[in-house]
């Protein structure tokens, strides 16, 4: 064999190797893309479904709690506004101010023994606490998912072909008043 087909083998491979690169790296995204959407969509229908307790749970309250009206139009303000949130972070901070009213409306319960003994009502926070955990597992879904995406495209040598085209996306986050809660956490003597 010449040296100019050995040179001509070793372009050839070179070419291919790197065809290959970028095959792997765009597939790659690709796949790492479509798991953030879903982990979205697992948000979404999780804070759907929490959506969809509160009118039951605010009925349940109200038959029992009738001067605590306050709390509960916070809750079906809240509601609406979670449900027209359209990015990440809209919906995190209409998640957010959700939660706090939801916690509101679960503190007037303690008032009222009657209602908190209440088989419907009992039966609605079980099913909404299920459903709380359900909405913390998938955003850590979601935020590992961001993570290793945004890592992906930042990395060699995806980022010499500006990630494909592929964005950053946003991660889910703590609202800063409940940073601040996690940050300064309340000391415990015994």
């Amino acid at each position: 064999m010449s040296t100019g087909a050995i040179i001509g083998i070793v372009i050839l491979c070179l070419v291919l190797l790197i065809v290959i690169i970028i095959w792997t790296s765009y597939n790659s995204l690709v796949h790492l893309n479509e798991r953030v959407n879903e982990a979205w969509s697992d948000i979404t229908v999780q804070l759907k479904r929490r959506a969809d307790l509160i009118p039951n749970l605010l009925e349940t309250v109200k038959g029992y709690a009738k001067h605590e009206n306050e709390a509960i139009k916070a809750v079906s303000d809240a509601r609406a506004k979670m449900m027209g949130a359209k990015s990440v972070k809209s919906t995190a901070e209409a998640d957010n101010s959700f939660t706090g009213a939801l916690s509101r409306l679960m503190a007037v319960s303690e008032a009222y023994p009657e209602l908190k003994a209440d088989k419907n009502f009992q039966q609605l926070s079980s099913e909404l606490s299920d459903t709380e955990d359900k909405i913390q597992a998938a955003r850590r879904f979601y935020n590992a998912g961001v993570k290793e995406l945004n890592t992906k495209i930042q990395v060699f040598p995806i980022n010499l072909f500006h990630g494909f085209g592929f964005k950053k996306r946003e991660y889910y986050e703590v609202a800063e008043s409940e940073k601040a809660k996690i940050e300064n956490a309340p000391e415990v003597k015994f």
